[in-house]
């Protein structure tokens, strides 16, 4: 009959993890942020923000932004609510036409995110 040789037991309890360095981001806050990322996460919303950052006074008309990026107005202005809702973009409406601004700042968590990652 084959002999078992047995390996000697390792103390698991001397393997650790490295401690954190900095705080963490809260569950509520990881929430929001992730609904936040999620509304950029779209190569046409992106390209929204960009039309808006680079107009000038950074607002820009939707009539404006259909033709960038080859939409319809329906959809354009669907990504833009979108894009309103997340805290990223202000609407005003003059006449029939809708204008969208910037928030100041709204980008800064996503950025300080990307920087501290």
């Amino acid at each position: 009959m084959p002999t078992t040789e047995l390996l000697p037991l390792t103390d698991t309890s001397a393997i650790c993890c490295a401690p954190l360095t900095r705080e963490t981001i809260p569950a509520d806050q990881a929430l929001l942020l992730a609904q936040r990322l999620k509304a950029l996460a779209d190569p046409t919303r992106l390209r929204l923000i960009s039309i808006v950052a680079a107009s000038e006074g950074q607002e820009a008309c939707v009539c404006d932004m259909t033709d960038p990026v080859g939409l319809s107005q329906p959809t354009v202005s669907h990504h833009l609510k979108t894009l309103v809702d997340a805290g990223f973009l202000t609407r005003s409406k003059r006449g029939t036409w809708s204008y969208y601004r910037l928030v100041p700042g709204s980008l800064d968590a996503v950025a300080d995110l990307l920087l501290t990652a």
